[in-house]
């Protein structure tokens, strides 16, 4: 059975020398960072270029994509919350479009990669707390001890508290990783279930019918979750944003 790891590898396609000690070659992650970017960048400007008051079908998809991320983040942190739409949106369009590119046979999935994801959720938690003290200054702190809270519960609440916020872009990262990357590896699992069982003849074949089922039943699966995955972690962010700016609900 083929490796089932391999294919989160990270290995250099476009080789370059190194600059001073460090690594400048464009290596397949990178690549197919580029074309999720390229790829969602390019689906929104084609979908939009005619902007019929009667949509087509790319650009219907288009309006219901941003109408959908529009309301997550008007209901979560308010109209006020707009400002961060385009920061929402663009979370949710490149995980979206690479959770899709990774399905495809051969492809690398780049949010598999806790690097990719880490940064992610590190741009966000970084957004937060920048912006939190600076719109809030000093009440930003009051994140850390909510409202009807006795004061005599401070010094256990506001630790816990502030643990809790701290480790906010482990479990924002670890979340979307993990989905992807268990759900690639159980998939070319019982992907290679059914190339072995099908090269020991008539018998083999046969017995290789189960574990297709379940190949196609984890693909569907993950296509399913590929979604779930791009909308719960632009859920999260939001309701991170949320903190930012009011810290004291």
């Amino acid at each position: 059975m083929a490796d089932p790891i391999h294919q989160f590898v990270i290995e250099p396609i476009f080789p370059l020398p190194p600059i001073g000690g460090h690594e400048l070659s464009v290596t397949n992650a990178a690549a197919y960072m580029m074309l999720t970017v390229a790829v969602a960048a390019g689906f929104m400007i084609f979908a939009g270029r005619q902007r019929r008051l009667v949509p087509g079908r790319l650009q219907l998809v288009a309006e219901m994509l941003y109408e959908a991320i529009e309301r997550l983040v008007v209901s979560a942190i308010g109209r006020d919350g707009m400002r961060f739409f385009p920061l929402v949106f663009s979370l949710f369009s490149f995980i979206l479009v690479a959770n899709m590119i990774g399905m495809f046979p051969f492809a690398f999935t780049v949010t598999a990669q806790i690097a990719v994801t880490g940064a992610l959720a590190l741009l966000v938690f970084a957004i937060v707390t920048v912006y939190g003290l600076w719109r809030n200054g000093l009440s930003f702190f009051k994140l850390f001890m909510p409202g009807g809270i006795p004061g005599y519960l401070a010094p256990i609440i506001v630790p816990i508290e502030i643990v809790s916020y701290i480790s906010r872009p482990i479990s924002h990262s670890v979340r979307l990783f993990a989905v992807m990357l268990a759900g690639h590896i159980t998939l070319k699992v019982f992907a290679g279930f059914v190339v072995d069982l099908g090269g020991l003849g008539p018998l083999g074949a046969v017995a290789a019918i189960a574990p297709l089922a379940m190949a196609v039943g984890i693909t569907a699966l993950e296509l399913l979750m590929a979604g779930i995955q791009a909308y719960v972690f632009t859920m999260l962010t939001c309701m991170y944003l949320k903190d930012a700016m009011h810290p004291s609900h």
